[in-house]
């Protein structure tokens, strides 16, 4: 249903596709459901695809089982295979990531090639690019993350500056906000180790920290090692 809607299509079977251009390019790609202004546009061979919303896995070639719902969601993934996208522009950028789900506006929006991530909220972990294995849930938890991984991060603003910290664990508004590169950390708590790393030389590693209670090491910069509760 639409203007060249499954224009190219020849061996392709079981598909639908509903809007302008939708599914434009497919030639013998199955079980793909595309409803929107160039939805699944460059799809060739993909399989069991789902996008919903205008440009929505637009530049997908071969990824399979993918869902995007929103405007633009997942709109420049190639390759990349079970990957959930619900809200506009979430995984935005992904390319070849696989197995990340994002659920909230720009939400994982730079993500290309990071792998396992759970981002709930808006932009939590918009920028990560490379990282994996991160869990992100609450209003910019985890936005500024690049490279880290193993992060997780429950409440707005947890680990809002971290880019390439790891293995940490921030629970409770605006734990670890302005952690940037330090890692193997515990907060638990609003604002728990606050400004942990900030301006921290690479002498002093201010890592293996753990801090339970409201504002525990709220305003620990260099120390290493500590246990607050």
């Amino acid at each position: 249903i639409g203007s060249k809607a499954l224009f190219s299509n020849t061996y392709g079977a079981t598909n639908t596709a509903t809007g302008f251009e939708s599914l434009y390019s497919n030639i013998d790609g199955k079980q793909n459901t595309a409803y929107g202004t160039y939805a699944l546009y460059s799809s060739i061979d993909a399989y069991a695809n789902t996008a919903t919303g205008s440009y929505a896995l637009y530049s997908n070639t071969h990824g399979s089982q993918n869902t995007a719902i929103g405007d633009a969601a997942l709109n420049r993934n190639t390759t990349g295979d079970y990957n959930t996208a619900t809200g506009q522009q979430s995984l935005l950028s992904n390319t070849e990531g696989n197995r990340n789900t994002a659920n909230g506006r720009q939400s994982l929006k730079a993500n290309t090639i990071g792998n396992d991530n759970t981002a709930s909220g808006y932009f939590s972990l918009g920028f990560n690019e490379t990282g994996s294995k991160n869990t992100a849930t609450g209003y910019n938890a985890l936005y500024s993350n690049t490279s880290g991984y193993n992060n997780t991060a429950n409440g707005s603003g947890t680990l809002f500056l971290n880019t390439t910290g790891y293995s940490n664990v921030a629970v409770g508004t605006n734990a670890l906000t302005k952690n940037t590169d330090r890692s193997n950390l515990v907060a638990i708590g609003d604002s728990a180790l606050y400004n942990n790393g900030i301006g921290a030389p690479a002498s002093l590693d201010a890592i293996q920290n753990t801090a339970i209670g409201s504002k525990a090491l709220f305003s620990n910069t260099y120390g290493a090692t500590n246990t607050a509760t």
